[in-house]
């Protein structure tokens, strides 16, 4: 069984920075994307980005420029580094493994999601 838990959600000011991280178990996690997604209030879970099993990484236009997705596979840990936060990064942020052949950016792509972390944005 492969369980996700991430940390280092909080509260942050505006134009402020938070670093995610997310814990994987399971000894093939290089061979898998990691992608985050967040989710806030009323919404939908929204692809933000994924690191790729090359070490490529995509990011959703929301966060291009802003966000940086990194991973360290000797501790099956991949980072979001938040910069320049925003009130509308305000979510629940999750992270999950890509299902076996699959690399994209959609919720139904992935198999196995974080309990998520809550991060909050003030203006």
């Amino acid at each position: 069984q492969v369980q996700l838990v991430e940390s280092g959600g909080g509260l942050v000011q505006g134009g402020g920075s938070l670093r995610l991280s997310c814990v994987a178990s399971g000894r093939t996690f290089s061979s898998y994307g990691l992608g985050w997604f967040r989710q806030a209030p009323g919404n939908d879970r929204r692809f933000v980005g994924i690191s790729w099993s090359s070490g490529r990484a995509l990011y959703a236009d929301s966060v291009k420029g802003r966000f940086i997705i990194s991973r360290d596979n000797a501790k099956n840990t991949v980072y979001l580094q938040m910069n320049s936060l925003k009130p509308e990064d305000t979510a629940v942020y999750y992270c999950a493994r890509t299902r076996p052949g699959y690399s994209g950016m959609f919720p139904e792509e992935y198999d196995y999601w974080g309990q998520g972390t809550q991060v909050t944005v003030s203006s």
